[in-house]
């Protein structure tokens, strides 16, 4: 009876209950390596797919408000280019006011002499022949590492038309008998300006774009082979030869040039005094 009662109290061997105290007592108890290991790659996909669906649910929350920002900012910038724009038309309303003023005060104070004063000035819009001279960049123009389009030997070794070459091609044009030039129908004057700002060549503070077309009037045979003749047309010439930049000169029997937006001087007065001859 005592045997039963032992076998009914005690149903798995002793050794079974020692090795299952044991792995307890050392933390491998409970579920199997496999199943820990599926149910720890399950809840971090649970995990991850939280994190995707609440980024995803924020991102859909702040869509309209960017989208609306994007729209404010693009409406601005239109506004601003509009306001730009009829500004800049007043602006040449103006020049182009100034300029009648500054013809009609020329003839009414030059006399005989106020269409020669004004087509010297640049004031007023002259015609004549002259030549027809087309610069551009290189096929492939760039710039070197530091921005800078001049090496050692001071040409623009990159391919790319500086402002420091139209000044010598205007230059060479004045000195070889041009009466009158105009850069991409900007007219120059005594005055006039021509500038860099970055890779852009300005003349009287407006940026050109290449290429540049420069007329000059004048005796259209000579100017055209004194000019290629001097330091400047050879200068142009060495450009073209070494540094692709494209040059072409053509006489023209009849060219157009426009009046200067405006000529101001404030610093010269002329001299009204009158020499008298004295008597010994």
């Amino acid at each position: 009876m005592s045997l039963l009662n032992n076998v009914m109290d005690h149903s798995l061997d002793d050794g079974y209950a020692e090795a299952a105290a044991r792995k307890k007592a050392a933390g491998d108890g409970g579920l199997p390596k496999t199943l820990r290991a599926k149910l720890g790659l399950a809840a971090g996909l649970v995990l991850a797919a939280l994190v995707v669906t609440v980024g995803a649910a924020q991102a859909r929350v702040a869509a309209p408000v960017v989208a609306k920002e994007r729209e404010e900012l693009i409406d601005r910038i239109d506004r601003e280019t509009a306001t730009a724009d009829k500004l800049e038309e007043t602006v040449d309303d103006l020049r182009a006011d100034v300029s009648a003023r500054q013809r009609e005060a020329l003839k009414t104070v030059g006399g005989d002499q106020a269409e020669l004063v004004g087509i010297l000035a640049g004031s007023v819009e002259v015609h004549g022949p002259g030549v027809k001279l087309v610069v551009n960049d290189a096929k492939e123009a760039g710039t070197d590492g530091d921005g800078d389009a001049r090496g050692s030997s001071g040409f623009s070794d990159t391919g790319r038309v500086r402002d420091r070459d139209m000044q010598r091609v205007v230059n060479g044009l004045w000195e070889s008998g041009a009466e009158a030039v105009s850069i991409n129908g900007q007219r120059l004057t005594a005055l006039s300006a021509i500038r860099a700002a970055g890779d852009a060549i300005l003349v009287d503070n407006k940026p050109l774009v290449p290429p540049y077309t420069v007329l000059a009037v004048g005796d259209g045979e000579r100017l055209s082979t004194r000019f290629q003749d001097s330091a400047d047309g050879l200068y142009l010439h060495a450009l073209q030869e070494n540094f692709g930049i494209r040059t072409s000169i053509s006489v023209q029997g009849d060219l157009r040039l426009p009046a200067a937006p405006s000529v101001i001087v404030r610093t010269a007065q002329p001299n009204t005094e009158k020499t008298e001859k004295g008597t010994s």
